[in-house]
């Protein structure tokens, strides 16, 4: 579904990403893992249109999606739920999750946001409640929702336990492999909790200042001895 080939990022002067070749399969759920400031989400962000690649190609669908837009990306069925959130803090929950089928032109988009509020009761409860009054958990489904309303065949999800409870980075790894198992959404997690990301995965890569060091099956990543020690304590 996607194949990312030699991709480079720069900013200024500094190689955020050193020729990173990684692929996704359609129905995986597949975890790119890390310390701060790996460069997992400039990866993200190439992968969504949001910076420029110094070089190499990603192709998405068959389609070479290197120097598109990233409004024409998430309308071929990329959408990413990004780090911290980013959800219109001063619109309703129903305006944030209306926001996410903005391209859409078809007549399903009711019947998909009653999908939502289903996978998400506690939005249902707050629909007309400003979504920056919502609680850390609730914002991320919000995230979460607001992005499934573009119908995506890919889903980017960047640090989406980050700063919450247990229970909720539970609650929220359900709800993933749900989206991936009943909606029949493929994956592509980053996430600093390693040992919840490979739960979860079918594959995983790792990544270390701008490289993939470490590459396989999600349970054999996850008993490599150096992932072991660095991630997994």
């Amino acid at each position: 579904m996607l194949k990312v080939d030699n991709l480079d990022v720069y900013y200024g002067v500094i190689h955020a990403i050193k020729k990173v070749s990684f692929e996704v399969n359609e129905g995986e759920i597949v975890a790119l893992i890390g310390a701060n400031g790996a460069g997992k989400t400039s990866i993200m962000h190439a992968l969504s249109g949001l910076i420029k690649n110094s070089g190499g190609s990603i192709v998405f669908l068959d389609n070479d999606i290197t120097k598109t837009p990233a409004h024409k990306i998430i309308a071929q069925g990329l959408a990413q739920v990004p780090e911290g959130r980013r959800i219109f803090a001063q619109l309703t929950v129903q305006e944030n999750l209306e926001m996410g089928a903005y391209l859409r032109t078809d007549s399903k988009v009711d019947d998909d946001l009653e999908k939502v509020y289903e996978k998400f009761p506690r939005l249902r409860e707050r629909k007309t409640q400003l979504a920056g009054t919502l609680s850390g958990g609730e914002q991320q489904m919000l995230a979460m929702g607001r992005a499934l309303m573009s119908k995506p065949k890919l889903l980017l999800l960047d640090e989406p336990s980050m700063g919450l409870s247990p229970i909720l980075v539970n609650e929220i790894f359900d709800i993933i492999q749900e989206i991936n198992k009943e909606d029949g959404v493929t994956v592509l997690l980053v996430e600093q909790n390693a040992n919840k990301a490979l739960s979860i995965a079918n594959r995983a890569y790792v990544l270390e200042t701008g490289n993939i060091t470490v590459s396989g099956n999600a349970q054999d990543v996850a008993s490599n001895p150096k992932v072991r020690e660095a991630y997994l304590g």
